[in-house]
């Protein structure tokens, strides 16, 4: 399986992982920054909350780690958590904004 293939795979099951109080996966959300493959398909993901003090964030960070390891081909996921930048709810695509009544 190509990095491309992988990287398509994860983001699906990114779209599976949800904050428990909210009803938009954390992609969709813009939560998460940066997915890397590396050579030997281990998952490298930077991820932001929508809070720095969120309550749900150690569940969301291993669901997340679970689910993309748990994809055929990767051997290992690493989810880092970051503040920068900022999350603001600009990041959030068009149809989380739309479910969460922004737009």
């Amino acid at each position: 399986m190509t990095t491309y293939e992988i990287e398509e795979k994860v983001v699906a099951m990114l779209r599976t992982v949800y904050d428990p109080e909210i009803p938009v996966n954390v992609y969709e959300l813009g939560l998460i920054y940066k997915i890397e493959v590396n050579e030997k398909n281990v998952v490298d993901i930077d991820m932001t909350l929508t809070a720095p003090n969120c309550p749900a964030a150690d569940f969301i960070m291993e669901d997340i780690r679970q689910k993309v390891e748990s994809i055929e081909g990767v051997t290992m996921a690493n989810v880092n958590l970051v503040f920068e930048p900022e999350w603001n709810k600009d990041m959030m695509s068009e149809e989380a904004k739309l479910e969460l009544g922004f737009l």
